[in-house]
């Protein structure tokens, strides 16, 4: 069975975890800006009392909890926080303060596998922060916070073990992870 247009949307949203404007969306939904903005508002409406909202910005869409589930959502966040960071929190943040900042794709990429929770995670914790990349406005980067490097104990970047060797490997996984490499 074939998914509609506003189904798409939403699996697009869902997997993307993060804002993804709509021209991106118009992109790879072979529909125009406007049309996104109408599946928009039907993909809303549908979303009414299932505890996730649609947000929206004149130029971005993104999916998030709804305001009505913040009291459980609260909850949920509050038992994240108390646990450790994990395996999967170490590899994300190494990756971040070892390459001094890394987009979702970079993280995602070296580790093998969707790292939106984690950078979430490292994100409520406020050991990394997301800035717009300057490369490329159209996405963001997350780049440590004095908060992780008080964390892990460091001073700064280049006190962390084997810095000058493990940055560069990390420089050559993600120019290897680009399509000129």
């Amino acid at each position: 069975m074939a998914l509609t247009k506003a189904a798409e949307l939403h699996a697009l949203l869902f997997a993307g975890g993060e804002p993804m404007t709509k021209k991106k969306i118009g992109g790879l939904l072979g529909v125009s800006e406007a049309e996104v903005t109408l599946l928009a508002t039907e993909m809303g409406n549908k979303l009414q009392g299932s505890g996730v909202a649609l947000i929206q910005t004149e130029s971005e869409l993104e999916l998030r909890t709804a305001p009505e589930a913040s009291a459980i959502v609260s909850k949920l966040r509050e038992g994240e926080l108390t646990k450790d960071l994990g395996k999967a929190g170490l590899e994300a943040l190494s990756i971040v303060l070892y390459q001094d900042g890394a987009t979702r794709g970079e993280v995602d990429w070296i580790r093998g596998v969707n790292s939106a929770q984690t950078i979430r995670s490292l994100m409520l914790r406020g050991l990394v922060e997301r800035v717009e990349d300057p490369s490329d406005k159209r996405r963001y980067r997350y780049r440590a916070t004095t908060d992780a490097l008080a964390h892990l104990g460091v001073d700064k970047r280049e006190s962390l073990p084997r810095f000058a060797e493990l940055s560069k490997e990390a420089e050559k996984a993600v120019a290897a992870s680009e399509p000129d490499a």
